[in-house]
């Protein structure tokens, strides 16, 4: 079993859903966000969610999108990312997962960059804009590392969409919980739980749901029919507002939340 489906079991005996944390790397500086991973994680996130900053990035919100363009000014460079997750993992038992565009891994190369995470301590990766039927090159690059190879499921997607990610997902399904960007909202859209019912009957046994989660309430709402709560804007601006101190601090109030 993957090290990340392993921290959503764990989460699931002790009577709770996992805590998915997502924080740009390189925001504001390379070693701050090595050292806000950290406290994410021993602040109670399951799994971390690690993003490096991309020039293009289509699905993150204002507050993401503030972070990743500070972060590419800063000089963030795309093998930063492995020097990052290597420092973490040696300090935190947490999985890491990255959250990438496909161009980059692209243009790194898919088997150099599986190599390269794995080798950094990496558990896999999340891929917004490429779907499995696209994904033959890191499909079997995560079959020969064993990374997760994590996708997406939109309300939008057909059954025989859902399937197909079902059935080549690894880790969980990245269940996006409204259509649109990243961000925080008041209300969650409804199709959430409606989409993971219908991930349910493909045979997906973990379903995390993301986009729009920021507040205990909302974390506990979604663990109620979801394997996880995946949140990121209200991390990031915590981290913003009130720096490591002020990330910690949001991070603990959400995994309190995840308790069923």
């Amino acid at each position: 079993m993957s090290r990340v489906a392993a921290a959503i079991d764990a989460a699931r005996a002790e009577g709770r859903g996992a805590f998915v944390g997502y924080l740009p790397l390189g925001y504001p500086d390379l070693e701050t966000s090595i050292e806000a991973a950290v406290a994410l994680a021993e602040a109670g996130a399951d799994i971390l969610e690690l993003g490096p900053p991309y020039s293009d990035p289509v699905m993150d919100g204002p507050v993401i999108q503030e972070a990743t363009h500070a972060a590419l000014e800063a000089g963030f460079r795309l093998r930063d990312t492995f020097t990052a997750v290597r420092a973490i993992t040696e300090r935190v038992d947490v999985p890491v997962l990255v959250m990438t565009y496909w161009n980059p891994v692209l243009q790194y190369g898919v088997d150099r960059y599986a190599d390269d995470l794995l080798a950094a301590g990496g558990a896999g990766l999340i891929t917004p804009d490429i779907t499995p039927d696209a994904a033959a090159d890191w499909i079997a690059a995560s079959e020969r590392t064993g990374l997760d190879r994590v996708f997406l499921a939109t309300p939008t997607s057909t059954d025989e969409r859902l399937q197909m990610i079902a059935d080549s997902s690894t880790g969980f399904v990245y269940t996006v919980s409204t259509m649109g960007t990243t961000g925080e909202r008041a209300e969650l859209d409804a199709a959430a739980r409606t989409l993971v019912e219908r991930l349910r009957t493909h045979g997906v046994d973990r379903a995390c749901v993301g986009i729009g989660i920021s507040t205990p309430e909302q974390v506990h709402d979604v663990v109620a029919y979801a394997d996880g709560a995946i949140v990121g804007t209200a991390l990031v601006r915590a981290l913003r507002d009130g720096g490591i101190e002020g990330l910690t601090a949001e991070a603990r109030a959400l995994a309190s939340g995840t308790t069923r």
